[in-house]
């Protein structure tokens, strides 16, 4: 640690950095951050960054508001076009602590932390890499709603439109920041894109996600269009996924690989969606978090609708991907329940714990979906014993509550905040009168 300290003293002074910004996210994923200048640095690496814990959301009580924002150096990196007066500008993600040097109990990056030490404790490391989906949207006119900002479709080259180029600054501004793409494309609705994310330890994974997302809104505003990650922002169009897939490694061997068996999926790896799909209810309002998303998960077309896992099948809820069977660092499982709006830091945690737990209690994996799930109707999907997904943030919140296995993932403070909060959103969407109901019902 040391070292990485030494270096990333010796970069700002190199580079002429003028300012450093301090990352963190709140419970519910948004950014936060606090400027300082390099004559503050190594201090901060010594002693933190004190700041008021009780100022953000679900943090700490009053009476403990004092904490410690900790640099972490293995984060650092100049941002590509954030200059102040001339002057270039870096970030560094940061650990939170109390005054005494413990993890504060509701640091989202503690939270996923502890699953990863849960992993390592049992001889692994997590890999994962994501699809995210997001939307281009231009502004409306007063009293009108945003529309796509193009009118492609899938892999469109979309030449008359400005999507292409957006994708390509996006993509360079990330590789400056050292995240790694592998493909980008126009999804299948008008305004929607797609970037895929290189896989990486889950932790950096996580960051990475949170650095993407503050990329596209930034280069998005300078292009004139608004990004957004809300699931399903329109009614008739596709909503936005994060496609994630996992992988558990011992040292260099991939975990989930076993090359006697069809589809080259071991047992580790069957345990794992074992684990995933048994727990898929409870987990549901972490990877799901919003009252939108529950639109995306019963309207959207590719979103699963039910606790399943298949083979090669896109509506299943994990799916094995069978490109490449014979290559053992390709064997790896997709969870395509998650939406771009999550927090990566809790939603990871969520299902890795759930993984870990199937492998740890030796779960038994059910014979794969085969058939298409999507199209199925509620009976249908139970006569075949497929367990529905939550329709609705209230239905994934009363799985939350009676979950003593995620209040052990989130820990006591953050399990009860959490539901209290999320409540209080549904709540406040369920009193709302719609223009639908005025519509349909002021003659009543």
């Amino acid at each position: 640690m040391s070292s990485q300290r030494e270096n990333v003293l010796r970069k700002v002074n190199d580079h002429d950095i003028g300012f450093i910004r301090l990352w963190f996210t709140d419970l519910f994923g948004s950014l936060k951050t606090i400027m300082m200048s390099p004559a503050e640095l190594e201090a901060a690496f010594d002693e933190g960054v004190g700041f008021d814990g009780s100022s953000i959301e679900g943090f700490s009580r009053v009476s403990e508001s004092d904490t410690l924002l900790r640099p972490d150096p293995s984060t650092y990196q100049s941002l590509p076009f954030d200059v102040e007066e001339g002057l270039q500008t870096a970030r560094m993600f940061c650990d939170i602590t109390m005054p005494d040097g413990e993890p504060l109990y509701a640091d989202p990056r503690q939270i996923l932390r502890r699953q990863v030490v849960e992993a390592k404790n049992l001889g692994f490391d997590v890999v994962a890499s994501t699809e995210i989906e997001f939307y281009l949207v231009k502004p409306g006119e007063e009293g009108e709603d945003p529309r796509p900002a193009d009118k492609g479709g899938y892999f469109d080259q979309a030449k008359r439109n400005e999507a292409p180029k957006f994708r390509r600054q996006v993509i360079s501004a990330l590789e400056y920041m050292g995240v790694v793409t592998e493909f980008s494309h126009h999804e299948a609705s008008p305004g929607q894109q797609e970037i895929d994310l290189r896989h990486t330890n889950i932790l950096d994974m996580a960051d990475n996600i949170v650095t993407f997302k503050y990329i596209v809104k930034t280069i998005a505003e300078a292009s004139g269009v608004h990004a957004t990650f809300m699931p399903k922002p329109f009614p008739t169009l596709d909503g936005s996924a994060m496609h994630t897939h996992f992988s558990l490694f011992e040292g260099e061997v991939n975990a989930f690989h076993d090359p006697d068996d069809e589809i080259s999926l071991s047992k580790t790896g069957k345990q794992f969606i074992a684990g995933v799909i048994e727990h898929a209810n409870e987990i549901s309002a972490v990877t799901n978090q919003w009252v939108n998303s529950y639109k995306r998960l019963q309207f959207g077309s590719e979103a699963p609708t039910a606790a399943t896992w298949g083979i090669s099948n896109r509506s299943a809820m994990v799916r094995v991907p069978t490109y490449r069977l014979r290559k053992a660092d390709s064997r790896r499982v997709e969870v395509r329940s998650l939406d771009s709006a999550c927090n990566p830091y809790l939603a990871f945690a969520a299902v890795i714990a759930a993984g870990l737990k199937g492998i740890n209690e030796g779960y038994e994996l059910e014979e794969p979906a085969l058939d298409d799930v999507w199209s199925l109707t509620r009976r249908e999907r139970r006569a075949m014993g497929y367990r529905d997904l939550p329709t609705s943030l209230d239905q994934a919140l009363r799985h939350l509550e009676k979950s003593e296995f995620m209040a052990e993932v989130l820990g006591e403070h953050v399990f009860e905040f959490y539901l209290r909060s999320k409540w209080d959103e549904w709540h406040d969407y369920t009193r709302q009168v719609t223009s639908w109901e005025i519509e349909n019902g002021l003659d009543l």
